[in-house]
């Protein structure tokens, strides 16, 4: 063989090896892609979790069957308004966490929502209790001025280092982003999730079908 036609061949077998490298690395970029994309929105796909199975709708909603839910953890501490607040309290009402920040523009867009509802619903005189966890905002006087412009009137724990968020426990339903609700049941469980800021509508969603469970 001639020196010319071995260069050509061994020239030909890297070309080949190395399409087939970013061959598989094309494959398994999008294996990931697709993995993440899954576990994000759902559409419906059954999880599971330490609290049992939860179910993710198209929507960003995620809910757990009534006799799979997980119990929450104790929430306490001191609000913005520097009050003390203990969340095992208001056990017996449907309890809405909703994590926040001042500084969160998807917080701004959902807050006149959450302060209507908490209002229609008896601000906690009724059978629902609102509760915010205001989160790495540096000044009190920042959180409180949000609460102000948007009518925010239910109390909000100030935890500026995300500490409470950290209570949840892992594999349940649990706080993973700026914004998050979470709705309790009446007995203190864990029962739906929406990682998104939530309008009137889907807020709602996520509460009356518990309010409605005896």
């Amino acid at each position: 063989m001639s020196l010319s036609r071995a260069r050509v061949r061994r020239s030909s077998r890297r070309s080949t090896s190395g399409r087939a490298l970013i061959m598989t690395a094309v494959t398994l970029a999008s294996a990931l892609t697709l993995t993440a994309c899954g576990d994000s929105d759902g559409g419906g796909k059954t999880n599971g979790s330490a609290g049992g199975n939860y179910v993710t709708g198209t929507t960003g909603i995620s809910r757990v069957a009534q006799g799979e839910r997980a119990e929450a953890p104790k929430l306490d501490g001191e609000t913005v308004d520097g009050k003390t607040l203990d969340t095992t309290t208001l056990k017996g009402k449907v309890v809405v966490l909703n994590v926040w920040g001042s500084w969160c523009p998807p917080c701004r867009q959902e807050a006149p929502y959450f302060a209507k509802v908490a209002k229609e619903l008896g601000d906690g005189a009724g059978d629902v209790a609102f509760v915010g966890i205001n989160t790495r905002d540096r000044s009190r006087q920042n959180a409180a001025s949000f609460e102000a412009d948007f009518g925010v009137t239910y109390p909000s724990f100030y935890d500026p280092d995300g500490k409470l968020m950290l209570r949840f426990p892992k594999g349940t339903l649990n706080p993973q982003a700026i914004p998050s609700t979470i709705v309790l049941d009446k007995e203190g469980r864990i029962a739906a999730r929406a990682l998104v800021a939530v309008d009137e509508a889907g807020l709602r969603s996520m509460i009356d079908p518990i309010l409605a469970e005896k």
